[in-house]
């Protein structure tokens, strides 16, 4: 006699595929991030200021920052005068906004020239390993080995005195540290088998780079670009203040501070106003960079 039951349900004896779970993507977890952290996003919303006042100072500033006026000389702060006016009687609220422009040009002057110079090199050290990597080690080792500061200064006298020149090479002295960072990150994911494949299938070197390593290693990257940043605003105030940085009569942060310490015991109040941006902006850099951190690594939240 034939078996006449119903045939059972493929579907029930068929192995299940697992849900593909899609991960997000780097600008929607920043988004994320930013709703998530308010403190993250009040600090990224003073940098934004700080940008504008930067990127269009010229229209908000009220004066112009070179203008004279030995009448107003060390005014207290006032109605005309926001922030009262310097030695040479130069609006100081005019100063400073235009101060902002040198001190954002630097830092991202500054982290550039590190990043084009570091991310290359320790691209190549942590995949190529060997002999190659022995060397660039022992290069990087040197380099971080010196003071940051001194070795900014030996630079500046290579190069020449100026705000350009000066942070060429802050720069200079901060790519060693991208450079430990995206090595450490290639030794890690040369040894991916999505990487062991395409060297399997024949893929070059630059290829297997640029396609693989470098969008992997990128997170940490960003991240220390940030807290750079930061870094590098300081760097740019302690430069001008030694008189390496911006020249006179051009205003920024640092050599304010460098002018205003001059007339300290006649008129210290010339010394808040660039102290408190420089103090303000880094702190915001430091928490975007922190913040960001978390955001794009959770494991490191703590």
């Amino acid at each position: 006699m034939n078996d006449m039951s119903p045939p059972a349900d493929a579907s029930a004896t068929a192995p299940t595929t697992p849900p593909r779970v899609d991960r997000p993507g780097l600008p929607l977890r920043i988004l994320h991030w930013m709703i998530d952290d308010p403190i993250a996003a009040i600090a990224l919303l003073v940098l934004l200021v700080i940008f504008i006042c930067a990127l269009f100072a010229d229209q908000i500033a009220p004066y112009d920052p070179t203008l004279q006026d030995y009448a107003a000389m060390l005014n207290p702060p006032s109605a005309m005068h926001l922030l009262g006016t310097d030695d040479l009687g130069r609006d100081v609220f005019s100063r400073l906004i235009h101060g902002a422009s040198a001190s954002v040009y630097a830092a991202v002057l500054a982290v550039t020239v590190a990043t084009v110079l570091g991310v290359p090199v320790g691209l190549i050290a942590g995949y190529t390993g060997g002999w190659i990597d022995q060397i660039i080690s022992r290069l990087l080792d040197t380099f971080l080995s010196f003071p940051a500061i001194v070795l900014a200064i030996a630079v500046t006298g290579v190069l020449g005195i100026g705000l350009t020149n000066a942070m060429l090479s802050v720069g200079i002295v901060f790519a060693p540290q991208l450079a430990r960072l995206v090595r450490a990150r290639a030794l890690v994911l040369k040894q991916e088998l999505y990487v062991e494949a395409s060297q399997c299938f024949g893929a070059s070197s630059g290829w297997i780079l640029m396609r693989h390593v470098l969008p992997n290693a990128i997170q940490p990257v960003l991240v220390q670009m940030t807290l750079l940043m930061a870094v590098g605003l300081l760097a740019e105030a302690s430069l001008s203040f030694l008189g390496l940085g911006m020249q006179p009569p051009d205003p920024s942060w640092g050599s304010m501070i460098a002018r205003a310490y001059v007339y300290a015991q006649i008129a210290p109040a010339q010394m808040y106003a660039p102290g408190i941006a420089i103090l303000i902006t880094a702190l915001a850099f430091n928490t975007v960079g922190e913040s960001l951190r978390e955001a794009l690594d959770p494991t490191s939240r703590t």
